[in-house]
């Protein structure tokens, strides 16, 4: 089978569970996902229903306890450059300029200077940071630090970029603002998305698919295709339905037992 036809994610039947203070917690179970090349998804759901440990282990930073995680069809064993992770405090390295972060992982990586530099370059431009390629990360609006982390992303050739509420430290306005750039950014790169959130304007603003979790434990309790055209008119009836049908969903879990 041709990568073409391959889903570039798959979750198969993926449980987790962590030891916690002499006990076996289940934080996820029996999760099932495929993610074709291009998609944007969001994760929603109410806090320990197990988004950020699904993120996390796409990412290969923790391991399934039973089930798979497959990127093209090959088992994720740990992290690799090909799937980038965006954090919500940032992740930059304070002693590096904003070109230098971007450029960390190409140089880290062995390429020579000049592309590197071409690289650091090509992103800082991708996020409008071109009056700040020399100014460090506490020089930065919040807003601008996570253009950074996007753009050290993107740099390091990912694939697939997994974001773990990166807009929630942010204002309204500055949320707003990146929400349309991350959309601009998707359009142009034909990148692959899971962004998880916990805001619902968010999910339906951005996602080709929404997937709402349910907790206690963590389960994917069903997927919303998004059938609104680009750009998204947040003030429309059909954005204000989907939201109503995405709220009424997560409502419905609220007095369930975490486990």
């Amino acid at each position: 089978m041709s990568d073409s036809a391959l889903p570039i994610l798959e979750i198969k039947n993926v449980s987790k569970t962590f030891a916690m203070n002499g006990q076996s917690v289940e934080a996820l179970r029996n999760a099932n996902l495929t993610v074709r090349k291009g998609e944007f998804i969001c994760l929603i759901g109410a806090s320990g229903c197990g988004k950020s440990t699904l993120l996390r282990m796409v990412a290969g930073f923790e391991t399934a306890t039973s089930g798979d995680v497959l990127m093209w069809g090959m088992p994720v064993i740990g992290p690799n450059p090909t799937r980038g992770m965006v954090f919500q405090d940032y992740g930059l390295f304070p002693w590096l300029t904003v070109r230098d972060n971007i450029g960390f992982g190409p140089k880290s990586r062995g390429r020579a200077s000049k592309e590197v530099a071409e690289t650091a370059d090509k992103f800082i431009e991708l996020v409008g940071l071109q009056r700040f390629a020399n100014a460090y990360p506490h020089q930065l609006s919040g807003g601008m630090k996570q253009r950074v982390a996007i753009a050290r992303v993107l740099a390091n050739d990912a694939e697939v970029v997994l974001m773990d509420e990166p807009f929630g430290a942010l204002d309204a306005m500055t949320r707003e603002r990146l929400q349309d750039e991350l959309v601009e950014i998707w359009s142009r790169t034909k990148l692959t998305v899971l962004f998880v959130t916990h805001a619902i304007d968010e999910a339906v603003f951005l996602a080709d698919r929404v997937v709402v979790m349910s907790p206690g434990p963590g389960r994917i309790d069903s997927e919303y295709a998004i059938d609104l055209p680009r750009p998204r008119d947040i003030a429309s009836s059909e954005f204000n339905e989907w939201r109503r049908i995405l709220s009424s969903k997560l409502h419905s879990h609220h007095g369930r037992k975490v486990a």
